[in-house]
């Protein structure tokens, strides 16, 4: 079987999500909360006070409980009702401001923005081409 050299077998798209390779984009496994629905790749993740679980930033605190903004989520992800999962996010890298995902009505504080500098993730607006 004789194979194309000028086939096209793939590729990878370009989401526009990360804007540099500095600070390298390091991914570590976290726990997310049940019950969130699909929490889309790209999504700023607060972590609890109560049980380091992760929640999409903009959930309403449950009593007594602190949420702050940690880490961006790599990955696509279906938290389940079951039970919490795990899932993969970014807790150091270069991300487009106007590519992060809070929860409807939520917009990034600059407490926010500054809690995920104090982590190693910095954001940019980004131009799209």
């Amino acid at each position: 079987m004789r194979k194309k050299l000028n086939e096209n077998l793939g590729g990878i798209g370009y989401d526009g999500l990360i804007v540099a390779n500095t600070p390298v984009a390091d991914a570590f496994s976290v726990t997310l909360r049940k019950g969130q629905g699909v929490l889309k790749r790209g999504s700023v993740l607060a972590i609890s006070s109560a049980d380091r679980a992760m929640v999409l930033l903009g959930t309403s605190p449950a009593s007594g409980e602190t949420l702050t903004a940690n880490c961006i989520l790599a990955d696509d992800t279906e938290t389940g009702t079951v039970a919490d999962i795990h899932g993969i996010a970014y807790r150091t890298g270069h991300f487009n401001r106007k590519g992060v995902i809070t929860k409807d009505g939520t917009t990034l504080s600059a407490a926010d923005e500054e809690e995920l500098r104090k982590g190693g993730i910095l954001l940019s607006d980004a131009l799209e081409y």
